[in-house]
């Protein structure tokens, strides 16, 4: 069931965003050249996948862990993406391809192997990954592998159609969860 509103949700976010998807994309093309960026990310029972952002750093980037970049190689527009959150927009299009849903645990990176084994010890590695959920509405990252894995784990311990709408909707309408563990 979750899948079937996954993929009405985003297709309906695609077609009406596209005017939005358009103006972002030629920005990000006049600011860098290459406006998105994809990345091989940890999906379902650790598949690789492809998931699509707006890119927001320096094509110089080195390749490491996100919560381990400096800023500095964060772009003025990359900024104004990650405060509003439209980055994330591309991944719509891993949420129609059911690489992804909208609400479950971040896809992670294969590099950071301590997350991939707590994740992977409370079961969390065998959902599809998501664009929101608990952890993001109480600005846990994976910075804090810990916390992230008791968060998502219990998201999904927990998780009913009830509460999947009301993460996509404090989501969007950016109202903290306050979930304490």
């Amino acid at each position: 069931m979750i899948r079937f509103f996954d993929f009405i949700f985003s297709l309906f976010g695609i077609v009406f965003l596209l005017p939005l998807y358009i103006v972002l994309y030629f920005l990000g093309l006049l600011e860098s050249g290459s406006p998105i960026f994809m990345q091989i990310r940890v999906g379902q029972n650790k598949q690789p996948f492809t998931m699509f952002k707006f890119r927001t750093m320096t094509l110089d980037t080195p390749s490491m862990l996100t919560h381990e970049i400096n800023d500095v190689y964060i772009t003025r527009y990359g900024h104004f993406l990650r405060r509003t959150k439209l980055d994330e927009l591309p991944q719509l299009w891993n949420v129609v391809k059911g690489d992804m849903s909208l609400v479950g645990p971040r896809p992670g990176l294969f590099e950071d192997e301590a997350l991939l084994a707590l994740r992977d010890s409370r079961g969390v590695l065998t959902v599809r990954p998501g664009i929101t959920g608990l952890a993001q509405l109480n600005k846990v990252d994976m910075s804090e592998p810990q916390r992230l894995v008791e968060l998502d784990s219990h998201m999904l311990e927990s998780m009913t159609l009830g509460q999947y709408f009301s993460i996509i909707f404090r989501s969007v309408f950016r109202k903290r969860a306050n979930f304490k563990i």
